[in-house]
């Protein structure tokens, strides 16, 4: 494989590598390690990305592996939130300031699922894989995909309307 065939394979999803590592260890910093340490995992052992039928599930795999395996390590407890995708400049300081508020209690909330959930979580509503490319990443059948995604939609819908109903928990 030459140099061209593996940046041609494997750059279009390294933006989804990053973002399931930001999501499991919600450091940008730790993210971006993880990334490069994936990365340079698929460059060493290129000659055996073409035994694989999809390559990037395998590659998000091996980030969500890497990513557990580094929570589970001594380094975890050094990593702090750090989290927010939403930035909308057209709306009042008021608004905004609701706005981040409930991104950052959504972001609380994804934190506290447990840790299957926030990956099927990460990888269909973020990434946007297939029940199918999800079931092939986490060698899960696709029924115990769909009811731990709604599960997890469900206790982020419940806690958040809980939060706004009555205040701060």
């Amino acid at each position: 494989m030459t140099q061209a065939d593996f940046v041609n394979i494997v750059m279009p999803f390294k933006d989804k590598v990053f973002r399931l590592a930001k999501r499991l260890l919600v450091s940008k910093e730790e993210a971006e390690d993880a990334t490069q340490e994936i990365l340079l995992k698929l460059w060493n052992n290129q000659d055996k990305i073409e035994d694989y039928n999809n390559v990037e599930a395998f590659s998000m795999t091996m980030t969500k592996n890497f990513c557990l395996d580094r929570l589970k390590s001594k380094q975890a407890q050094n990593l702090k939130i750090v989290h927010s995708n939403y930035q909308d400049n057209n709306v009042s300081l008021q608004k905004q300031v609701e706005l981040n508020d409930s991104v950052d209690w959504v972001s609380k909330i994804i934190e506290a699922l447990p840790e299957q959930q926030k990956i099927i979580l990460q990888l269909r509503d973020i990434e946007q894989y297939e029940f199918e490319e999800i079931a092939e990443m986490l060698d899960m059948n696709q029924t115990a995909i769909r009811v731990a995604l709604s599960r997890a939609r469900k206790t982020i819908r419940e806690q958040l309307t809980n939060t706004h109903r009555y205040g701060i928990k």
